[in-house]
Protein backbone atom coordinates (compact mmCIF):
# COMPACT_ATOMS: atom_id res chain seq x y z
CA UNK A 1 0.00 0.00 0.00
CA UNK A 2 2.81 2.40 0.83
CA UNK A 3 4.47 1.71 -2.54
CA UNK A 4 1.22 2.35 -4.37
CA UNK A 5 0.68 5.59 -2.48
CA UNK A 6 4.21 6.69 -3.35
CA UNK A 7 3.60 6.06 -7.09
CA UNK A 8 0.31 7.98 -7.00
CA UNK A 9 1.99 10.87 -5.25
CA UNK A 10 4.76 10.95 -7.83
CA UNK A 11 2.22 11.01 -10.67
CA UNK A 12 0.33 13.83 -8.93
CA UNK A 13 3.49 15.89 -8.58
CA UNK A 14 4.39 15.32 -12.23
CA UNK A 15 0.94 16.33 -13.44
CA UNK A 16 0.70 19.41 -11.23
CA UNK A 17 4.17 20.44 -12.32
CA UNK A 18 2.97 20.64 -15.94
CA UNK A 19 1.70 24.11 -16.90
CA UNK A 20 -2.10 24.26 -16.88
CA UNK A 21 -2.20 25.68 -20.43
CA UNK A 22 -0.22 22.71 -21.78
CA UNK A 23 -2.50 20.25 -20.00
CA UNK A 24 -5.65 21.89 -21.37
CA UNK A 25 -4.14 22.12 -24.86
CA UNK A 26 -3.30 18.43 -24.84
CA UNK A 27 -6.77 17.47 -23.66
CA UNK A 28 -8.45 19.62 -26.32
CA UNK A 29 -6.17 18.27 -29.03
CA UNK A 30 -7.00 14.71 -28.07
CA UNK A 31 -10.71 15.50 -27.94
CA UNK A 32 -10.60 17.14 -31.37
CA UNK A 33 -8.88 14.10 -32.83
CA UNK A 34 -11.55 11.87 -31.37
CA UNK A 35 -14.33 14.05 -32.78
CA UNK A 36 -12.66 14.18 -36.21
CA UNK A 37 -12.30 10.42 -36.27
CA UNK A 38 -15.95 9.97 -35.30
CA UNK A 39 -17.11 12.46 -37.93
CA UNK A 40 -15.12 10.71 -40.68
CA UNK A 41 -16.68 7.42 -39.67
CA UNK A 42 -20.19 8.88 -39.38
CA UNK A 43 -19.99 10.63 -42.76
CA UNK A 44 -20.00 7.27 -44.54
CA UNK A 45 -22.79 5.78 -42.42
CA UNK A 46 -25.40 6.77 -44.96
CA UNK A 47 -29.09 6.14 -44.42
CA UNK A 48 -31.21 3.83 -46.55
CA UNK A 49 -32.71 6.92 -48.17
CA UNK A 50 -29.27 8.29 -49.03
CA UNK A 51 -28.23 4.92 -50.45
CA UNK A 52 -31.31 5.04 -52.64
CA UNK A 53 -30.20 8.50 -53.82
CA UNK A 54 -26.82 7.06 -54.78
CA UNK A 55 -28.48 4.34 -56.80
CA UNK A 56 -30.82 6.77 -58.54
CA UNK A 57 -27.89 8.90 -59.68
CA UNK A 58 -25.85 5.89 -60.84
CA UNK A 59 -28.85 4.44 -62.66
CA UNK A 60 -29.48 7.75 -64.38
CA UNK A 61 -25.89 7.80 -65.60
CA UNK A 62 -26.16 4.26 -66.95
CA UNK A 63 -29.45 5.02 -68.69
CA UNK A 64 -28.02 8.18 -70.22
CA UNK A 65 -25.02 6.22 -71.46
CA UNK A 66 -26.77 3.15 -72.88
CA UNK A 67 -30.45 4.01 -73.24
CA UNK A 68 -33.30 1.76 -72.12
CA UNK A 69 -34.90 -1.02 -74.14
CA UNK A 70 -38.54 0.01 -74.57
CA UNK A 71 -40.05 -3.46 -74.42
CA UNK A 72 -42.50 -3.96 -71.56
CA UNK A 73 -42.72 -7.73 -72.07
CA UNK A 74 -38.96 -8.21 -71.75
CA UNK A 75 -38.69 -5.78 -68.82
CA UNK A 76 -41.54 -7.45 -66.94
CA UNK A 77 -40.00 -10.88 -67.51
CA UNK A 78 -36.63 -9.76 -66.13
CA UNK A 79 -38.44 -8.08 -63.22
CA UNK A 80 -40.28 -11.31 -62.38
CA UNK A 81 -37.06 -13.35 -62.30
CA UNK A 82 -35.22 -10.62 -60.39
CA UNK A 83 -37.98 -10.07 -57.85
CA UNK A 84 -38.20 -13.82 -57.19
CA UNK A 85 -34.50 -13.79 -56.27
CA UNK A 86 -34.64 -10.47 -54.39
CA UNK A 87 -37.41 -11.76 -52.14
CA UNK A 88 -35.13 -14.65 -51.15
CA UNK A 89 -32.24 -12.28 -50.40
CA UNK A 90 -31.31 -10.53 -47.15
CA UNK A 91 -33.15 -7.38 -48.38
CA UNK A 92 -36.56 -8.65 -49.53
CA UNK A 93 -38.37 -5.40 -48.70
CA UNK A 94 -36.00 -3.13 -50.64
CA UNK A 95 -37.61 -1.21 -53.49
CA UNK A 96 -36.05 -3.28 -56.25
CA UNK A 97 -36.03 -2.05 -59.84
CA UNK A 98 -34.82 -4.04 -62.87
CA UNK A 99 -33.83 -2.19 -66.04
CA UNK A 100 -32.86 -3.55 -69.48
CA UNK A 101 -30.24 -1.32 -71.10
CA UNK A 102 -30.55 -0.88 -74.87
CA UNK A 103 -27.07 -1.89 -75.97
CA UNK A 104 -25.48 -4.86 -77.71
CA UNK A 105 -22.68 -4.90 -75.15
CA UNK A 106 -22.77 -7.94 -72.89
CA UNK A 107 -22.88 -6.56 -69.34
CA UNK A 108 -24.77 -6.14 -66.07
CA UNK A 109 -24.60 -3.42 -63.41
CA UNK A 110 -25.76 -3.27 -59.78
CA UNK A 111 -26.35 0.22 -58.39
CA UNK A 112 -26.85 0.85 -54.64
CA UNK A 113 -30.33 0.93 -53.20
CA UNK A 114 -31.93 -1.74 -55.40
CA UNK A 115 -31.23 -0.85 -59.06
CA UNK A 116 -30.24 -3.84 -61.19
CA UNK A 117 -29.35 -3.29 -64.86
CA UNK A 118 -28.81 -5.93 -67.53
CA UNK A 119 -28.06 -5.30 -71.19
CA UNK A 120 -29.96 -6.49 -74.22
CA UNK A 121 -26.69 -8.08 -75.38
CA UNK A 122 -26.36 -10.23 -72.26
CA UNK A 123 -29.99 -11.34 -72.50
CA UNK A 124 -29.26 -12.44 -76.06
CA UNK A 125 -26.17 -14.35 -75.00
CA UNK A 126 -28.00 -16.38 -72.35
CA UNK A 127 -30.32 -19.19 -73.39
CA UNK A 128 -32.35 -20.15 -70.33
CA UNK A 129 -33.87 -18.73 -67.17
CA UNK A 130 -31.40 -20.41 -64.82
CA UNK A 131 -28.58 -18.46 -66.50
CA UNK A 132 -30.53 -15.24 -66.06
CA UNK A 133 -31.14 -16.16 -62.41
CA UNK A 134 -27.41 -16.75 -61.93
CA UNK A 135 -26.54 -13.27 -63.22
CA UNK A 136 -29.37 -11.45 -61.44
CA UNK A 137 -28.61 -13.31 -58.20
CA UNK A 138 -25.02 -12.09 -58.47
CA UNK A 139 -26.10 -8.47 -58.99
CA UNK A 140 -28.78 -8.62 -56.28
CA UNK A 141 -26.10 -9.76 -53.83
CA UNK A 142 -23.82 -6.82 -54.68
CA UNK A 143 -26.70 -4.60 -53.57
CA UNK A 144 -28.04 -6.55 -50.59
CA UNK A 145 -24.55 -6.85 -49.10
CA UNK A 146 -23.79 -3.16 -49.83
CA UNK A 147 -20.56 -3.91 -51.68
CA UNK A 148 -20.36 -0.56 -53.47
CA UNK A 149 -21.06 1.60 -50.42
CA UNK A 150 -18.72 -0.41 -48.19
CA UNK A 151 -15.89 -0.20 -50.75
CA UNK A 152 -16.23 3.59 -50.95
CA UNK A 153 -16.22 3.81 -47.16
CA UNK A 154 -13.26 1.47 -46.66
CA UNK A 155 -11.23 3.10 -49.41
CA UNK A 156 -12.06 6.63 -48.19
CA UNK A 157 -12.85 7.52 -51.80
CA UNK A 158 -14.65 10.77 -51.06
CA UNK A 159 -12.83 13.80 -49.71
CA UNK A 160 -14.44 17.04 -48.58
CA UNK A 161 -11.23 18.81 -47.60
CA UNK A 162 -11.59 20.64 -44.27
CA UNK A 163 -15.37 20.81 -44.61
CA UNK A 164 -17.67 18.80 -42.41
CA UNK A 165 -19.27 16.28 -44.73
CA UNK A 166 -21.69 15.25 -42.04
CA UNK A 167 -23.24 18.73 -41.78
CA UNK A 168 -26.89 19.16 -42.61
CA UNK A 169 -28.21 20.71 -45.80
CA UNK A 170 -26.23 21.40 -48.94
CA UNK A 171 -22.91 20.16 -47.60
CA UNK A 172 -24.35 16.72 -46.92
CA UNK A 173 -25.94 16.59 -50.35
CA UNK A 174 -22.60 17.47 -51.94
CA UNK A 175 -21.01 14.62 -50.02
CA UNK A 176 -23.70 12.21 -51.23
CA UNK A 177 -23.22 13.44 -54.81
CA UNK A 178 -19.49 12.79 -54.56
CA UNK A 179 -20.24 9.32 -53.23
CA UNK A 180 -22.52 8.81 -56.25
CA UNK A 181 -19.67 9.79 -58.57
CA UNK A 182 -17.40 7.24 -56.89
CA UNK A 183 -20.18 4.64 -57.03
CA UNK A 184 -20.71 5.19 -60.74
CA UNK A 185 -16.98 4.82 -61.35
CA UNK A 186 -17.00 1.50 -59.51
CA UNK A 187 -20.14 0.16 -61.16
CA UNK A 188 -19.28 1.27 -64.71
CA UNK A 189 -15.79 -0.19 -64.56
CA UNK A 190 -17.02 -3.33 -62.75
CA UNK A 191 -14.18 -3.13 -60.26
CA UNK A 192 -15.23 -5.04 -57.17
CA UNK A 193 -12.81 -6.74 -54.81
CA UNK A 194 -12.07 -10.44 -55.08
CA UNK A 195 -13.95 -11.05 -51.83
CA UNK A 196 -17.01 -9.16 -53.06
CA UNK A 197 -17.06 -11.09 -56.33
CA UNK A 198 -16.65 -14.42 -54.59
CA UNK A 199 -19.43 -13.54 -52.17
CA UNK A 200 -21.77 -12.45 -54.97
CA UNK A 201 -21.12 -15.66 -56.88
CA UNK A 202 -21.65 -17.78 -53.79
CA UNK A 203 -24.77 -16.11 -52.42
CA UNK A 204 -26.23 -15.55 -55.88
CA UNK A 205 -25.88 -19.28 -56.57
CA UNK A 206 -27.57 -20.08 -53.26
CA UNK A 207 -30.46 -17.74 -54.10
CA UNK A 208 -30.97 -19.33 -57.52
CA UNK A 209 -30.93 -22.82 -56.06
CA UNK A 210 -33.25 -21.78 -53.21
CA UNK A 211 -36.05 -20.73 -55.58
CA UNK A 212 -35.61 -23.81 -57.80
CA UNK A 213 -33.12 -22.87 -60.52
CA UNK A 214 -30.13 -24.97 -61.44
CA UNK A 215 -27.16 -23.58 -59.47
CA UNK A 216 -24.91 -23.92 -62.54
CA UNK A 217 -26.47 -20.81 -64.12
CA UNK A 218 -23.68 -18.35 -63.33
CA UNK A 219 -20.98 -20.82 -64.43
CA UNK A 220 -22.82 -21.51 -67.69
CA UNK A 221 -22.92 -17.78 -68.44
CA UNK A 222 -19.22 -17.45 -67.62
CA UNK A 223 -18.45 -20.26 -70.05
CA UNK A 224 -20.36 -18.43 -72.79
CA UNK A 225 -18.46 -15.21 -72.03
CA UNK A 226 -15.18 -17.13 -72.07
CA UNK A 227 -16.03 -18.55 -75.48
CA UNK A 228 -17.21 -15.17 -76.75
CA UNK A 229 -13.90 -13.54 -75.80
CA UNK A 230 -11.69 -16.45 -76.83
CA UNK A 231 -9.91 -14.49 -79.56
CA UNK A 232 -9.26 -11.40 -77.44
CA UNK A 233 -6.07 -10.77 -75.49
CA UNK A 234 -7.62 -8.22 -73.12
CA UNK A 235 -10.59 -8.69 -70.81
CA UNK A 236 -13.87 -7.51 -72.19
CA UNK A 237 -17.13 -6.31 -70.72
CA UNK A 238 -18.96 -8.19 -68.01
CA UNK A 239 -16.70 -9.22 -65.13
CA UNK A 240 -13.82 -7.48 -66.93
CA UNK A 241 -11.88 -7.07 -63.70
CA UNK A 242 -13.37 -10.01 -61.88
CA UNK A 243 -11.34 -13.02 -60.75
CA UNK A 244 -10.20 -15.31 -63.56
CA UNK A 245 -13.24 -16.95 -65.16
CA UNK A 246 -11.82 -20.45 -64.87
CA UNK A 247 -11.40 -20.00 -61.10
CA UNK A 248 -14.98 -18.81 -60.74
CA UNK A 249 -16.32 -21.74 -62.71
CA UNK A 250 -14.28 -24.11 -60.56
CA UNK A 251 -15.53 -22.44 -57.37
CA UNK A 252 -19.11 -22.83 -58.55
CA UNK A 253 -18.62 -26.54 -59.12
CA UNK A 254 -17.06 -26.98 -55.68
CA UNK A 255 -19.84 -25.02 -53.98
CA UNK A 256 -22.58 -27.09 -55.63
CA UNK A 257 -20.91 -30.26 -54.46
CA UNK A 258 -20.04 -29.17 -50.91
CA UNK A 259 -23.39 -27.50 -50.20
CA UNK A 260 -25.38 -30.21 -51.99
CA UNK A 261 -27.27 -27.77 -54.20
CA UNK A 262 -29.65 -29.97 -56.16
CA UNK A 263 -32.20 -27.74 -57.93
CA UNK A 264 -32.52 -28.54 -61.63
CA UNK A 265 -34.94 -26.07 -63.30
CA UNK A 266 -33.72 -24.09 -66.32
CA UNK A 267 -37.11 -22.88 -67.66
CA UNK A 268 -35.53 -22.78 -71.12
CA UNK A 269 -38.83 -22.81 -73.01
CA UNK A 270 -40.20 -19.84 -71.06
CA UNK A 271 -36.97 -17.92 -71.62
CA UNK A 272 -37.07 -18.44 -75.39
CA UNK A 273 -40.70 -17.33 -75.55
CA UNK A 274 -39.66 -13.90 -74.27
CA UNK A 275 -36.04 -13.42 -75.32
CA UNK A 276 -36.23 -13.97 -79.07
CA UNK A 277 -32.94 -12.33 -80.05
CA UNK A 278 -29.26 -13.29 -79.97
CA UNK A 279 -26.17 -11.41 -78.88
CA UNK A 280 -23.97 -9.91 -81.55
CA UNK A 281 -20.42 -11.28 -81.84
CA UNK A 282 -17.74 -9.08 -80.29
CA UNK A 283 -16.45 -8.21 -83.76
CA UNK A 284 -19.82 -6.71 -84.73
CA UNK A 285 -20.23 -4.44 -81.71
CA UNK A 286 -20.40 -0.76 -82.62
CA UNK A 287 -18.52 1.23 -80.00
CA UNK A 288 -19.02 4.77 -78.75
CA UNK A 289 -15.64 5.38 -77.18
CA UNK A 290 -15.99 9.15 -77.41
CA UNK A 291 -19.29 9.02 -75.54
CA UNK A 292 -17.83 6.77 -72.87
CA UNK A 293 -14.85 9.03 -72.42
CA UNK A 294 -17.07 12.08 -72.17
CA UNK A 295 -19.29 10.45 -69.58
CA UNK A 296 -16.32 9.37 -67.52
CA UNK A 297 -14.04 12.34 -67.98
CA UNK A 298 -16.33 15.34 -67.94
CA UNK A 299 -14.59 18.66 -68.50
CA UNK A 300 -10.83 18.09 -68.45
CA UNK A 301 -9.99 21.45 -66.92
CA UNK A 302 -12.48 21.00 -64.07
CA UNK A 303 -11.13 17.53 -63.51
CA UNK A 304 -7.52 18.77 -63.33
CA UNK A 305 -8.46 21.62 -60.99
CA UNK A 306 -10.37 19.32 -58.65
CA UNK A 307 -7.66 16.70 -58.74
CA UNK A 308 -5.00 19.26 -57.84
CA UNK A 309 -7.08 20.48 -54.92
CA UNK A 310 -7.56 16.99 -53.51
CA UNK A 311 -4.24 15.33 -54.31
CA UNK A 312 -2.97 15.67 -50.75
CA UNK A 313 -6.11 14.10 -49.37
CA UNK A 314 -6.45 11.08 -51.67
CA UNK A 315 -5.48 7.60 -50.63
CA UNK A 316 -3.09 5.74 -52.94
CA UNK A 317 -5.03 3.58 -55.40
CA UNK A 318 -4.82 -0.09 -54.54
CA UNK A 319 -4.19 -2.67 -57.22
CA UNK A 320 -7.38 -3.68 -58.99
CA UNK A 321 -9.24 -0.82 -57.37
CA UNK A 322 -10.83 2.27 -58.80
CA UNK A 323 -10.18 5.99 -58.76
CA UNK A 324 -11.57 8.53 -56.33
CA UNK A 325 -14.58 10.65 -57.22
CA UNK A 326 -13.36 14.05 -58.33
CA UNK A 327 -16.67 15.82 -58.53
CA UNK A 328 -20.40 15.70 -58.08
CA UNK A 329 -23.11 14.44 -60.40
CA UNK A 330 -25.62 17.29 -60.50
CA UNK A 331 -27.70 17.78 -63.63
CA UNK A 332 -25.42 17.74 -66.66
CA UNK A 333 -22.23 18.44 -64.72
CA UNK A 334 -20.20 15.26 -64.53
CA UNK A 335 -16.74 14.87 -63.07
CA UNK A 336 -15.15 11.58 -62.21
CA UNK A 337 -11.71 10.09 -62.60
CA UNK A 338 -8.70 10.19 -64.83
CA UNK A 339 -8.80 6.42 -64.70
CA UNK A 340 -12.19 6.36 -66.42
CA UNK A 341 -11.18 8.81 -69.10
CA UNK A 342 -8.04 6.88 -69.94
CA UNK A 343 -9.85 3.54 -69.87
CA UNK A 344 -12.31 4.75 -72.49
CA UNK A 345 -9.80 6.72 -74.52
CA UNK A 346 -6.19 5.61 -74.33
CA UNK A 347 -7.06 1.94 -74.40
CA UNK A 348 -9.04 2.47 -77.59
CA UNK A 349 -12.31 1.09 -76.27
CA UNK A 350 -13.52 -2.27 -75.03
CA UNK A 351 -16.49 -3.58 -77.09
CA UNK A 352 -18.88 -4.84 -74.42
CA UNK A 353 -18.19 -1.96 -72.06
CA UNK A 354 -18.05 0.85 -74.61
CA UNK A 355 -20.84 -0.40 -76.89
CA UNK A 356 -23.14 2.18 -78.40
CA UNK A 357 -26.47 2.65 -76.62
CA UNK A 358 -30.02 3.41 -77.72
CA UNK A 359 -31.70 6.83 -77.89
CA UNK A 360 -34.46 6.46 -75.27
CA UNK A 361 -33.21 7.10 -71.73
CA UNK A 362 -36.49 6.60 -69.88
CA UNK A 363 -36.85 3.61 -67.57
CA UNK A 364 -40.02 1.55 -67.97
CA UNK A 365 -42.27 1.31 -64.94
CA UNK A 366 -43.73 -2.19 -64.99
CA UNK A 367 -46.12 -3.46 -62.34
CA UNK A 368 -45.92 -6.99 -60.97
CA UNK A 369 -48.78 -8.13 -58.75
CA UNK A 370 -48.43 -10.65 -55.95
CA UNK A 371 -50.63 -13.08 -57.90
CA UNK A 372 -48.46 -12.77 -61.01
CA UNK A 373 -45.33 -13.36 -58.99
CA UNK A 374 -46.72 -16.48 -57.32
CA UNK A 375 -47.85 -17.89 -60.66
CA UNK A 376 -44.43 -17.16 -62.10
CA UNK A 377 -42.67 -18.94 -59.24
CA UNK A 378 -44.80 -22.03 -59.79
CA UNK A 379 -43.70 -22.08 -63.41
CA UNK A 380 -39.98 -22.25 -62.61
CA UNK A 381 -39.99 -26.04 -62.52
CA UNK A 382 -43.07 -26.47 -64.69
Amino acid sequence: MKAAAFVLAAVFVAVTATPARAQIGGILKGANKAVDAKNKYDDYNITDQEERQLGEQVSLQLRNRFGVMQDEKVTKYVTLVGTTLAQASTKPKLEWKFIVLDTDGVNAYAAPGGFVHITKGLLGLMKNEAELAGVLGHEVTHISERHTVNAIKQGKLVNMGGEAAGSAGGMRQEFISKMAAAAFNKVFEGEFSRNDEDESDKIGTQLANKVGYSPTGIADVLKKIQSRNGSRQDRNGMFASHPAIKDRISNNEKQIKSQKLTATATAEARYKQTIAFDAKPVTEITMDVEGAAGLAGGDKKKEDDTKAAETKKEEPKKGGGFGSALGSITGSKQQTTTQQASSAGARGGIPDRDARGGPNKNALNVRVTAAELEAFKKGISG
